[in-house]
């Protein structure tokens, strides 16, 4: 096979590069399908073809599924070009008022994806009825330079890359104990007292980002008894008075029963930041989802602030 594909073969397809994106970003068949609506066979099918009409290879085919080559990769920029731009002449057809279409995927951390993003779609999907959004919250195996995710909500925003990134809010932290724990216990008075208490967050080896590693920060003689990577369940077991925990302000505001301990000792402040590919950040369903998702957070700063 050749390796310089060429755009210019009479059976080349805008169609086929629907599908050869896809599978890129996706990786495998299945998932690629369930995308594009149509059938596991279809899409193994279009990619033959693809290949055959451009007379190069661009995936390796292995029992995890479907892997760029160099060629693929290489490709990948071109194929993303030319999806920008038919979404931008498909908006100029339409006046500017065309729907937005297709599948944006976002990555978030599941706090915010949980407790505060699930609350607010509803909005976002009645205004743009012919984009799917799917919102992944296992963020540490997400990648926006695999195409993974097209846009990716992070605590710690990558150092350098051909990515856009935004600040879009600052959030505070404080510590919480169940009212029915803390009513028999001695009052909190500094931060040494804390070590007295039992307390739960998350497993040391498995945070994803430096911005959750924060006990530390609290008191470093701190030692957690229960620790999960689910801040779920870190939430279940302090309402059901298993001890102290760390949480977000938008997160506990939920919870009447959540009592703040030492609230002027300790205050931690974390940030948001949207990020994108600077390639995927020209395609309009994804410039929506990210407008969107900047102006809903700002919009509610104050629950991210808190008092």
């Amino acid at each position: 096979m050749s390796s310089n594909p060429s755009f210019g073969h009479p059976g080349f397809t805008w169609d086929d590069l629907q599908y050869f994106l896809a599978v890129a970003r996706t990786g495998q068949l299945s998932v690629a399908a369930r995308q594009l609506r149509t059938s596991h066979a279809t899409v193994s099918r279009r990619i033959d073809r693809l290949e055959f009409t451009l007379k190069v290879k661009l995936f390796e085919r292995n029992p995890r599924g479907y892997v760029l080559t160099g060629i693929g990769q290489r490709f990948i920029d071109a194929a993303e070009r030319m999806e920008a731009e038919a979404d931008r002449l498909q908006a100029e057809i339409a006046s500017g008022n065309a729907p937005h279409q297709g599948v944006v995927r976002l990555s978030a951390p599941e706090g915010i994806a949980n407790f505060f993003l699930a609350h607010q779609i509803g909005d976002f999907t009645a205004q743009h009825p012919n984009l799917s959004l799917e919102l992944v919250t296992i963020q540490q195996i997400m990648s926006l330079s695999r195409k993974e995710a097209d846009i990716a909500i992070s605590l710690d925003p990558p150092k350098g890359g051909p990515y856009e990134i935004e600040k879009i809010t600052d959030y505070r932290l404080n510590i919480y104990g169940s009212r029915s724990y803390l009513a028999d216990k001695h009052e909190l008075t500094k931060r040494d007292d804390l070590l007295r208490h039992p307390f739960i967050g998350y497993i040391q080896d498995m945070i994803f980002a430096p911005g959750l590693d924060y006990l530390g920060d609290v008191h470093p003689g701190i030692k957690p008894r229960f620790q999960s990577s689910s801040i779920s369940a870190q939430l279940t077991a302090t309402l059901q008075g298993q001890g102290l925990c760390i949480f977000p302000h938008f997160i506990a505001r939920r919870w009447p029963e959540l009592q703040i301990v030492l609230p002027r000792e300790v205050q931690l402040t974390r940030h948001y930041y949207l990020v994108r590919h600077r390639d995927m950040s020209r395609v309009p369903r994804v410039r929506a989802v990210a407008d969107y998702m900047t102006t809903v957070v700002q919009d509610n700063r104050e629950i991210f602030l808190g008092g």
